[in-house]
């Protein structure tokens, strides 16, 4: 079958954000304002979906419903985990062929990103005219050439206030609080936590990154000084700290460990790292109270903690993906750049500069201690995360004066 640009077709991949489907809309709303698009089909469960031809007619949505699913979370196609490698990008090429499709749009992160390059490179082998168009997608905040990607302001706005009642419930209650955060290479997700601080005592008091070395012993004389400053320790840790081998911590206090499809230690879903320095803030300290918890996966598609920021640019987004394949010859990359204060700018940059590589918080974002962040970071995230953030507020506490004991 020959290739039409009356047909395109969407997918999701990777993990889902709490606005993924709205760059989802904005493909098929803006693929109807142009005449020569005739069917917008979306894939299931991402590229496994193409190689299983199980599509879906997304031109035959309503408007209404469309938008209703635009502000719904998490993929509402379905995601995948595969990571492709050529064979399999080969039946992609193969699948999509087959239906005719001239437009590919992959929204996803740095492995999806990959897979379109490697897809895009397959159909150039083959003289075949398709034009393939990445958009981006994390929570992780981890893609090379973009200031900020879509999913990592709301999961960020989600932090601060889990953050920012976490804190007012260890006020109440004295003791150590320890918080783990997405993000196995990039910081920024557990660093968002910093903007849960109103007053100069409030938590977190420490915030521990992967892009620094983690140190154990210096861990708990960071702790040990914060208790006794403050009567209290409230602490984000990312999942992804390591020691200066590039261990996983988690991987080295744990007896047992989980890995994933890929080989990597299985640090989300999972509360050992939490668990484990709670142990070690007991055992070695000897400080009674201590609590962990894990967001896991609740931080990606939490249901009405979202960003407007945040939605009104996935799905321009998906809107410019579709302008740029219409109306460019090249294949390529979605990229948010800011400008301004604040504006953004959407470019097209070449495949090569986001597939297969990841971004890390910068240097001037974190402070010289490592284990917290500048100001110029909290700068760079605040006009993210939206308007409306809730306000934590404290008794002005008139002391009245003792009778009993004076």
């Amino acid at each position: 079958m020959s290739t039409s640009p009356g047909k395109i077709l969407v997918a999701q991949g990777g993990g889902p954000t709490a606005v993924i489907n709205q760059s989802l809309v904005g493909v098929v709303q803006e693929a109807r304002r142009h005449p020569g698009i005739a069917r917008v089909y979306g894939a299931r469960h991402g590229v496994r979906g193409i190689v299983n031809e199980d599509f879906v007619d997304l031109t035959q949505e309503t408007d209404a419903n469309l938008e209703l699913v635009a502000a719904t979370p998490a993929s509402a196609l379905g995601s995948t985990r595969d990571k492709p490698d050529l064979a399999y990008c080969q039946k992609i090429f193969t699948a999509l062929k087959a239906h005719g499709i001239g437009h590919f749009f992959y929204i996803g992160g740095n492995d999806s990103s990959d897979t379109v390059r490697i897809v895009a490179d397959e159909a150039a082998k083959a003289n075949y005219p398709l034009r393939c168009i990445h958009i981006p997608k994390t929570i992780d905040n981890d893609l090379v050439g973009n200031d900020h990607t879509p999913g990592f302001p709301s999961a960020a706005r989600f932090v601060v206030q889990a953050f920012a009642g976490a804190n007012l419930d260890n006020a109440a209650l004295p003791g150590v609080y320890v918080a783990v955060v997405m993000g196995r290479h990039a910081g920024f997700l557990t660093a968002a936590s910093a903007l849960a601080k109103k007053y100069p005592d409030d938590g977190p008091h420490l915030i521990y990154l992967p892009e620094r070395t983690f140190v154990l012993d210096s861990f708990l004389a960071d702790v040990k000084a914060v208790q006794e400053r403050h009567g209290r320790c409230v602490i984000a840790v990312s999942e992804g700290i390591h020691d200066a081998s590039g261990e996983a911590i988690a991987a080295q206090l744990s007896s047992q460990v989980e890995r994933d499809a890929h080989g990597n230690v299985q640090l989300s879903g999972t509360g050992a790292l939490a668990d484990l320095l709670c142990e070690q803030i007991k055992s070695r300290l000897g400080i009674k109270r201590v609590r962990g918890d894990t967001f896991g996966y609740v931080q990606r598609s939490f249901l009405g903690c979202v960003s407007e920021v945040d939605q009104r640019e996935a799905r321009e987004v998906g809107e410019r993906a579709v302008q740029f394949a219409m109306w460019g010859e090249r294949n390529g990359s979605v990229a948010i750049q800011r400008c301004g204060d604040y504006a953004v700018n959407y470019a097209l940059v070449p495949l090569e500069t986001v597939a297969g590589k990841t971004r890390v918080m910068d240097d001037a974002f974190i402070s010289d201690s490592g284990n917290d962040v500048t100001d110029a970071f909290r700068h760079y995230l605040r006009p993210l995360l939206g308007s409306g953030l809730p306000q934590a507020h404290r008794l002005r506490a008139t002391p009245v004066a003792k009778v009993l004991k004076p």
